[in-house]
């Protein structure tokens, strides 16, 4: 098994040299940021705003665009060519403020050349936007403070890191307590065998290093975050016949996931919570994630976590929330990508 430093050099010469756009991937990741459902206005604007030389090296496998950003400050994991930390941009406004973290130099080189442009695209006096270089287990070396973001973004590059326990531990040290990490990813459909783990070009696709889709919720969990709720998922294609014949059985999806880091106090009672119609794109109706649907005035009843995520979070204004005498019995667990994907169970 390759070394964490060995891993992350093969991992900036794979997408800071060998790769020039997103055409050049070997599976169908990047085609997975394709929205299953609408995207909002003011994403689509946002996006169409964004450089066509920076979005051409644009290799993300999702679309982690929540609700609400507007004067948030983000900071995006392994920004890249720096799509998304320029919609990001447009998104949070002239008041908030994007950060993007990326350990490849030429990425960095390359997405810092477009900031007055995009400034000046956006009509703000001054940029929103930083680039730093650095690693997403290390935030606190790249100068992100403890506790001093309020979204924390990432689009198909946990998959990329070896210690994916030191990237969620990090994300969650510098959320404020109601921040939220929202990210997509590739998962497999079983524990990478370690001869995957050990090819370059796997690890570059992602596939050498994705999770089994079934580990996410422990290890979110054991970083102190509240339990993953999924997005979005779909398959992802695997292009090269050399590819696939060294992944065998294991098969791959896109999953799109948020976790919040909410207070320690436990929550024991059932709650109802009636949304108010008032998050910017959505005033009839919030999809927060793909079990919960929330419907403007109409009252529904959570469970506690989902209560304490809506109550702790930046979106608690947007939800009359009303807590019951009744012990809360809506303890079931919220669907994962093998559910909306039919992957196995572990054996």
């Amino acid at each position: 098994m390759e070394s964490c430093d060995d891993v992350r050099d093969n991992v900036k010469k794979y997408y800071g040299s060998r790769l020039e756009s997103s055409g050049d991937l070997q599976t169908s990741a990047a085609s997975c940021s394709l929205p299953c459902r609408p995207l909002p206005r003011s994403v689509r604007d946002a996006l169409s705003l964004v450089h066509p030389e920076v979005t051409k090296r644009f290799f993300g496998c999702g679309l982690p665009f929540p609700a609400k950003l507007e004067g948030c400050r983000v900071l995006d994991l392994g920004s890249g060519s720096g799509r998304d930390c320029y919609a990001f941009s447009k998104l949070v406004g002239p008041s908030g403020r994007v950060t993007g973290v990326d350990m490849t130099e030429e990425l960095i080189t390359a997405s810092r050349q477009y900031i007055e442009y995009h400034q000046k695209k956006f009509g703000y006096e001054k940029p929103n936007v930083t680039f730093v270089q650095g690693y997403m287990e290390k935030l606190s070396e790249a100068g992100i403070q403890n506790d001093s973001v309020d979204v924390v973004l990432s689009n198909c590059v946990v998959c990329l890191c070896p210690d994916k326990r030191a990237v969620l531990q990090q994300a969650y040290n510098i959320l404020k307590e109601g921040g939220e990490l929202y990210f997509s990813d590739m998962y497999a459909s079983k524990v990478v065998p370690d001869h995957m783990k050990e090819d370059p070009v796997l690890w570059g696709e992602g596939m050498g290093g994705s999770l089994f889709w079934q580990d996410l919720i422990p290890l979110a969990h054991s970083g102190g975050f509240s339990t993953p709720h999924l997005v979005s998922a779909s398959h992802i294609a695997i292009y090269s016949s050399e590819l696939k014949a060294k992944a065998g059985d294991v098969s791959f999806a896109s999953g799109t996931y948020r976790l919040f880091k909410l207070p320690k106090s436990p929550v024991v009672s059932k709650v109802t919570v009636t949304y108010k119609g008032t998050v910017a794109d959505f005033p009839d109706q919030l999809d927060f994630d793909s079990s919960h649907c929330f419907k403007k005035d109409v009252a529904v009843s959570v469970n506690g976590e989902m209560a304490a995520i809506l109550q702790r979070s930046r979106f608690s204004p947007d939800f009359k929330i009303q807590v019951s005498d009744q012990p809360e019995s809506d303890s079931g667990s919220t669907p994962q990508v093998a559910d909306v994907l039919c992957l196995p169970e572990r054996k």
